[in-house]
């Protein structure tokens, strides 16, 4: 044989082996571990969502699917691990509000763009927020907690998360929409807040339904009303914001799984449908902390984050909130 003629064989087999492989790796994935980042510490919502979710993922995936928290500036040093990771479809994103809405508004500094850098696998876990008080409280309902704020600003005290969480945005977008000023007491995440509440040293805390929920059912706080579109079952008695006289205070918060935008359409496309095979399998395990689960189509997912980010970005600008 020539050496042309080798020449063209050898680069003949050289492309029928690429013709045939990229299909098989396609068909192979995942064929390694598949890690899901969460950007907080253990406990709370986006860490149940991760290990819930990695749990049963595995089973369908043939494959170890593992939750790891990689906590550090709220959400934000998480994030930016997986949007610097290879988007192979092998590092994932626990993904909320916070870190995929809030973070772009509230850093002027962030290094990544959520909103541009991730691409929703699907969002899985809904749940509203709480208005809770010390439990020695002389007020019951809304509106008395609202009168009472507005014939003395900055008397009573609202705890948040901290500066920038969900719990912080919420509050700020209920004094907001009611026209009153409480004194911000910020912590370094939920948890941290609940001793001074419960010592009574602090009087409110919009706080995560699921994280405030023991609270309430065993008395050491008051439940007040909910941020959300309707009453939860869990706590039957707590009213809507609605119902207690704050129209149209309907938010509803949510967490799903993300990945880098540049994922291969294979990955992507099994990832979400794995996914959204595994939420019916939440809904009972949701259910037991306040949550519900989320089961939305893959076209109405892009939009409905959009307009989450379009509305809580108004909403930052308008409180002027800031982390830097």
């Amino acid at each position: 044989m020539s050496v042309r003629l080798l020449t063209m064989a050898t680069g003949a087999a050289i492309l029928a082996a690429a013709l045939t492989t990229q299909p098989a790796q396609a068909q192979t994935y995942p064929d390694r571990p598949v890690k899901i980042i969460v950007p907080i510490g253990p406990g709370g919502s986006y860490d149940i969502v991760g290990r819930t979710v990695a749990d049963a993922l595995s089973k369908r995936l043939g494959q170890p699917v593992v939750a790891e928290n990689k906590p550090g500036a709220g959400t934000v040093v998480g994030t930016q691990f997986v949007a610097s990771s290879p988007a192979d479809g092998y590092t994932l994103l626990v993904g909320g509000l916070s870190n995929i809405v809030f973070n772009p508004s509230l850093y002027s500094k962030l290094q990544h763009d959520p909103m541009k850098e991730f691409t929703p696998v699907a969002i899985v876990f809904g749940f509203p927020y709480i208005l809770v008080g010390r439990k020695d409280l002389p007020y019951s309902t809304l509106a008395e907690v609202i009168e009472a704020a507005k014939k003395e600003p900055n008397k009573l005290s609202m705890a948040n998360a901290g500066v920038g969480t969900g719990q912080h945005l919420v509050a700020a977008a209920l004094m907001q929409a009611t026209g009153t000023k409480f004194l911000d007491v910020p912590y370094k995440g939920a948890q941290a807040a609940y001793p001074d509440i419960l010592a009574g040293r602090v009087d409110f805390f919009i706080d995560s339904f699921s994280a405030a929920l023991p609270h309430v059912q065993n008395g050491a706080v008051k439940g007040i009303a909910l941020a959300g579109p309707k009453r939860n079952p869990r706590l039957p008695n707590v009213p809507t914001m609605a119902e207690a006289g704050v129209k149209g205070f309907d938010i509803d918060s949510w967490i799903g799984i993300f990945a880098p935008a540049k994922t291969p359409p294979e990955a992507l496309a099994k990832l979400r449908k794995e996914v959204r095979a595994i939420i019916p399998e939440l809904k009972d395990a949701y259910a037991k902390i306040g949550g519900t689960t989320i089961e939305m189509s893959e076209a109405e997912t892009g939009p409905f984050i959009q307009k989450e980010y379009d509305s809580w970005t108004k909403v930052i600008k308008d409180t002027g909130i800031k982390l830097d």
